[in-house]
């Protein structure tokens, strides 16, 4: 049937031939990118085998001040020719980056012992009268020990990182030699450092707002002082 028509037949409707659909070829748009679509993650309880929850509660914070101070002889200094009375100037730099600390709570109290690595510079004037340096990497003792009412062993303990509130030297104090033998003048050093202390305690917490120590003998102490021996600084301390 190349060439249909319609067909009139008397009495009767017209013929209608279906029409020969034509095939279309889907045609699928390229995507330059691909885009993602997440589905929100959907929350899930935890399963809990008990109604309480362990939690710190704060036993206290405070803002305290160490104190990092050391007496040098003028000999340790790697310049020929120093003296008290030739000295001009002392510079103290320290390295807060690589402070070591160490700090333990005992009944009541909280004790902090460690080394502030410093580079100390003189300057002075020779015999001729020009002005020469003289320069030391060492490091600087401190300690301290902060009353702390409440606090117990096994607490937890937390302090921020060591800001330096003032730098003192003194010139011309007697200090013992490096031979240990005789007295010859020295320099103090005094760095004023600062941080804030903050003291919390695990408990446990029930549902009806109750709490209870996680260890209900913390504090008590034996009859024996306690004894600590903290470990020694990198590189003996010094930069």
């Amino acid at each position: 049937m190349a060439n249909c028509r319609k067909v009139s037949v008397p009495g009767k409707l017209p013929m209608k031939f279906p029409k020969k659909k034509e095939k279309h070829e889907k045609k699928h748009d390229c995507l330059t990118g691909c885009k993602c679509h997440f589905k929100k993650p959907e929350f899930k309880p935890a399963k809990l085998n008990s109604d309480c929850f362990v939690e710190n509660a704060l036993v206290g914070t405070k803002q305290v001040q160490k104190v990092a101070e050391s007496t040098l002889p003028l000999s340790l200094f790697a310049a020929a020719g120093v003296t008290i009375g030739s000295l001009v100037s002392v510079e103290v730099v320290p390295n807060l980056e690589n402070i070591t600390m160490n700090a333990r709570i005992i009944k009541n109290k909280v004790v902090n012992i460690g080394l502030v690595p410093a580079t100390i510079t003189v300057n002075f004037l020779d015999g001729t009268g020009a002005l020469q340096v003289g320069l030391l990497n060492t490091a600087i003792p401190f300690q301290a020990h902060t009353d702390f009412p409440g606090a117990c062993p096994e607490d937890n303990l937390t302090e921020t990182p060591l800001e330096v509130e003032g730098i003192f030297t003194q010139e011309g104090v007697p200090v013992v030699d490096v031979a240990g033998i005789t007295l010859v003048e020295g320099i103090i050093v005094k760095i004023i450092l600062k941080t804030t202390i903050t003291v919390t305690r695990p408990v446990i917490r029930d549902a009806h707002g109750n709490v209870c120590d996680l260890n209900p003998d913390r504090c008590k102490q034996d009859t024996d002082a306690p004894s600590f021996t903290f470990p020694g600084p990198d590189n003996e301390g010094i930069l």
